[in-house]
């Protein structure tokens, strides 16, 4: 992320965080092995980017949703974001997790979910109504409640709602993803 210009200063370097919230900077960089996205913005304020990246490394690293499911969820808020880093940064990641190239497409081009397995479906629909409509329709909630139990809608909506938390990061001060990333449509 070299060179990138965002709105506030983008913060790598552990000597460019004030020394009070370096622990901060040293909690992301063993979590998630360097600083990027979110992170170098978020460091202008340590105590929310250590709090933010606390809560980021549970969703994606300990959370018990199955990595296709978390990483679909994660497309879905990008797109209904129309968040470029997020989706750069985790479209590689969908695939390699798993998630077919056919509900990684209908997603980046807002397609119908009709030829999508069931459970891709409901991911995506429950994104879409909770991002659009900002609520979520009870039959689908059910279904989604039917299919990951209440533990697993509970954190399938905070990893929606922690990745919308961390588009409007990257959105507002302006993020860009590397030269060659996947690119939204």
């Amino acid at each position: 992320m070299e060179g990138n210009t965002t709105r506030v200063p983008y913060l790598t370097e552990r000597e460019q965080v004030p020394e009070g919230g370096r622990e901060r900077y040293d909690s992301i960089m063993e979590s998630r092995g360097r600083i990027s996205g979110p992170f170098g913005v978020l460091l202008n304020s340590p105590e929310l980017a250590g709090r933010v990246g606390h809560l980021g490394a549970y969703v994606r690293f300990e959370s018990g949703l199955a990595d296709p499911v978390r990483e679909l969820a994660i497309l879905t808020t990008a797109r209904e974001f129309d968040c470029a880093y997020e989706w750069a940064a985790h479209e590689p990641i969908a695939r390699e997790a798993g998630v077919r190239d056919e509900a990684i497409e209908v997603v980046a081009e807002r397609g119908s979910p009709d030829a999508l397995t069931a459970t891709e479906a409901l991911v995506v629909e429950y994104g879409r109504h909770l991002f659009g409509d900002r609520a979520v329709p009870d039959p689908l909630f059910e279904d989604a409640k039917a299919e990951f139990g209440v533990e697993g809608v509970v954190e399938l909506t905070a990893t929606m709602g922690y990745y919308s938390t961390i588009a409007c990061v990257l959105n507002a001060f302006e993020v860009t993803p590397e030269e060659g990333a996947a690119e939204l449509p």
